[in-house]
């Protein structure tokens, strides 16, 4: 048998590999898409960012009323603290709200009519009324009979439609509900999740889940003891009556 011309056999090589050239290109990622050099490559309003059209690069770019956030404009937090409020109201998942509660008011305030009355600031028993002490500068009046556990009470905190995000305006109310609950070793919390009735049952029983997990995470992360923290996921089945932003919320009873 003839051996084949060198010139056919180059032939078949340069084929094989153009072949296989063509094979690995197809098995392997996706060419990316072109990318921007700068702002005038991008088109509808998008801006040019580490080579990618984008919607913002901060908060300057994006509509009064929200934020730049991972390149997207997203509504922007109405507060993160209550002193951001107008005189009364607390905030609560970024939003200035009426108070529905003595416990949304902070350490010795109470709620009247939707809104609070600020715990009186003191240094010394003296400086508070007869049935008031003096607790971390702030005049706390202690129920009846009450142990430490009633004394420092657990603030509720809530939650954004479909969220179990700790937001900034509630981690100051965590911080607080940690410290309590360091004084009050080692006694056993349930962290009750809520949610509002949008959605299935079964949605909400898991979003509900998500949420008092958060608030268990957090405060693992802030040195509570994680053994302490029950996650118990209501869901829908026990609404304030107070309207959607109140039924998004966790709250905290002692075991």
């Amino acid at each position: 048998m003839k051996r084949p011309a060198s010139g056919i056999g180059a032939a078949l090589v340069a084929a094989v590999v153009f072949v296989a050239a063509l094979v690995g290109a197809s098995c392997g990622s996706k060419p990316k898409a072109p990318g921007c050099k700068g702002d005038a490559d991008c088109k509808d309003g998008l801006t040019c960012s580490e080579n990618a059209c984008v919607e913002c690069k901060s908060d300057l770019q994006c509509p009064k009323g929200k934020k730049c956030s991972a390149n997207a404009c997203i509504a922007a937090a109405e507060c993160t603290r209550d002193d951001q409020c107008a005189e009364g109201k607390v905030c609560q998942a970024g939003k200035c709200k009426a108070c529905a509660a003595d416990g949304e008011c902070g350490p010795g305030g109470t709620c009247k009519l939707g809104a609070c009355e600020r715990g009186k600031k003191c240094g010394k028993d003296a400086d508070c009324a007869d049935d008031e002490d003096c607790v971390n500068g702030i005049c706390t009046r202690a129920a009846a009979g009450s142990n430490v556990s009633d004394a420092c009470a657990l603030q509720t905190v809530y939650f954004g439609f479909d969220d179990s995000s700790i937001q900034a305006s509630e981690r100051e109310r965590l911080d607080t509900n940690a410290t309590c609950m360091e004084k009050s070793k080692p006694k056993p919390i349930y962290l009750i999740g809520h949610t509002d009735t949008s959605g299935t049952e079964e949605y909400n029983i898991a979003l509900s889940e998500r949420r008092a997990q958060s608030v268990s995470d957090y405060l693992s992360r802030s040195g509570v003891d994680a053994s302490r923290l029950q996650v118990v996921p209501k869901g829908e089945t026990e609404p304030t009556g107070l309207g959607d932003d109140k039924d998004r919320r966790c709250e905290f009873q002692w075991h």
